[in-house]
């Protein structure tokens, strides 16, 4: 076999270092937190910014995204599974690395549902087959202080370190969370439920001192919107905010403005709201995504930016809002740039296209994002630039069931996922063969996670419109991919479905793909993880069983990890298998 070449751009853009947005410690906020890929995976690094110092934390072979810095900046929390399995507990490391050890002996293996480190005590939240759990550690001593059936967790200690609030599905919803703040000894303070259909999501308290203010998002209006709540009293307080789309809220830290990220169209803004006198003032930014923001002790913002054509960098603006400079470059060779992306709409359904510098038709990647509670931004993707620099056009669907749009457009599927979806997706196919961008007979259909559902279920309901399928990690029997996933999505999915397998056998047989295999007239790529628990490998080897039964030309490529990998090389191994499986059916190119 021919060695590849390690220096084609699109390999380039995979190995490019990339970091997310540092974390900072409230008590010394020279004392930093967080993940690069540099070294080949997903690690997380301390950062001492006064004497410029980084430390690699931690070292796994599926590498480490999830950690947090106490409060003072001495130690540093991190999330240990076992290869990408979500099942895990947590490890405590010193900053300066001079001790490592387990956090919570005897609290035992859970699914993280999150962790709130205050000075004197730290919460955490952990979710089993058992149902949902929440303990506060103090002195290395675990006391639970809440359990449940539904699934718990959690959303912001206050300042003081006497209140914790948590989102809670007792009414049996999980995609419609309600709040409720307790005492650390798990007494109840105080409630908040709009009421069936209408979720509401934690942004944590104030971080002012003795302030218990807690910044919620509301979707009252369908689009998020934040509010403040004062859970001793119930008193809350809302505001009237002249943008289209979504708008996620976070604290500066004084308690005197609250930090917009507003999205609309696949696109955002920023802007800082004032709270005496109400005041709105936009922050200058260039045209982009902003995948996550914060606002410094010192008033100056911190935000993660990209947009299809540029990397990501870790962009900042002064407290008066003057951009300032990139806050922090991982070491390495940097990324080449890519192709712009073009909005499209069919009807109503938002997408977006990146073209390659070729005539038109163009063979034609449809690459169906996952969630389904995510959306398509016009964001860097290195997976979007390797299709276009083969030659083909690519398309994203932000199909209703996506997030960006509105609580009306992300619950339209519910109690009909799947052909939902699929409709918005064969409106979005319409109108690139009619505008003479793709050529029907090469067009695939492509996803992971949920759009590798949507991926197999479209290769059989759709089976006219698809030349190919790639499908990775997805849910392909969904009745045995219930049965063996992590727990947090069964109770998403009986929320999404309006019940659970055994009580409505019937849907979830007529939403799976396995269904109506025997449809699948195309050859179709399916990757799966080993220790994925979102869509467990048996009910994926159970699609496949059946597609080799049938005859159906297929391929299958399996990883040693959960739901996706964080080393770089076995991204790049899939996309290039992926890329040739094409080649080799539509005559295409192969892996550069």
């Amino acid at each position: 076999m021919t060695e590849q070449p390690t220096d084609a751009p699109w390999r380039q853009r995979f190995r490019a270092p990339r970091t997310t947005l540092p974390e900072w410690a409230a008590d010394a906020p020279e004392r930093l937190l967080y993940a690069s890929n540099h070294v080949g995976r997903w690690e997380l690094f301390a950062w001492d910014r006064g004497a410029e110092a980084h430390r690699q934390l931690t070292d796994r072979r599926e590498g480490t995204l999830t950690g947090h810095l106490e409060p003072r900046g001495e130690r540093v929390w991190w999330f240990d599974d076992t290869d990408g399995d979500e099942l895990g507990q947590w490890v405590i490391d010193a900053f300066d690395g001079s001790a490592r050890h387990e956090a919570v002996p005897g609290l035992g293996r859970a699914y993280g549902t999150g962790l709130e480190l205050g000075r004197s005590v730290a919460v955490v939240g952990g979710s089993t087959s058992a149902g949902s759990k929440i303990d506060t550690v103090a002195g290395g001593q675990a006391r639970r202080i809440y359990s449940n059936d539904q699934e718990s967790w959690l959303g912001g200690l206050s300042a003081n370190e006497r209140l914790l609030c948590f989102h809670h599905a007792e009414h049996g919803d999980t995609r419609h969370p309600a709040l409720r703040v307790v005492g650390l000894d798990g007494t109840r303070i105080g409630d908040l439920w709009d009421g069936p259909g209408l979720g509401l999501e934690s942004a944590g308290f104030s971080w002012a001192a003795d302030d218990e203010r807690v910044l919620v998002s509301h979707e009252r209006e369908d689009f998020h919107r934040p509010m403040l709540w004062w859970p001793r009293d119930g008193r809350t307080r809302t505001f009237q905010l002249d943008l289209p789309g979504e708008i996620e809220a976070s604290w500066y830290p004084d308690g005197r403005a609250l930090l917009l990220v507003h999205e609309h169209a696949g696109r955002s803004s920023l802007y800082r709201l004032e709270l005496e006198p109400e005041r709105l003032v936009e922050l200058p930014m260039a045209l982009g995504t902003v995948s996550a923001a914060a606002a410094r002790p010192d008033g100056a913002v911190w935000y993660l930016w990209s947009d299809a054509q540029t990397p990501p960098e870790i962009r900042s603006l002064t407290a008066d809002g003057r951009a300032a400079d990139v806050v922090l470059r991982a070491p390495g060779e940097t990324s080449p740039g890519g192709v712009r992306y073009r909005d499209l709409h069919a009807g109503n359904v938002p997408a977006f296209i990146a073209e390659p510098a070729t005539p038109r038709p163009q063979p034609t990647i449809f690459v169906i994002h996952g969630g389904p509670e995510a959306h398509d931004r016009d964001s860097f993707s290195p997976l979007v630039q390797a299709w276009v620099d083969h030659g083909f056009a690519v398309v994203l669907v932000n199909y209703r069931g996506s997030t960006g749009y509105g609580r009306s457009w992300r619950d339209a599927l519910t109690g009909n996922p799947g052909l939902t979806e699929l409709a918005d997706i064969a409106a979005v196919y319409d109108r690139v063969v009619a505008e003479g961008i793709a050529q029907p007979g090469r067009v695939v259909l492509s996803g992971n996670s949920w759009g590798g559902y949507l991926t197999l279920l479209g290769l059989s309901l759709q089976a006219d419109r698809w030349a190919l399928g790639v499908a990775g990690v997805p849910v392909a029997d969904y009745v045995a991919a219930y049965e063996d996933e992590m727990d947090p999505l069964k109770a998403y999915d009986r929320a999404l479905f309006g019940a659970s397998p055994e009580e409505d056998p019937a849907l979830y047989v007529e939403r799976s793909p396995l269904t109506f295999i025997e449809n699948v007239s195309v050859p179709v790529m399916i990757l799966a993880g080993a220790n994925d628990p979102r869509c467990p490998i048996r009910q994926i080897d159970n699609y496949l069983e059946r597609l080799a039964a049938l005859g159906k030309p297929h391929e299958v490529l399996r990883f040693d990890a959960g739901h996706g990998s964080q080393r770089t090389d076995e991204r790049i191994r899939q996309v290039a298998a992926q890329l040739d499986f094409v080649a080799r059916h539509l005559g295409t190119t192969p892996a550069l």
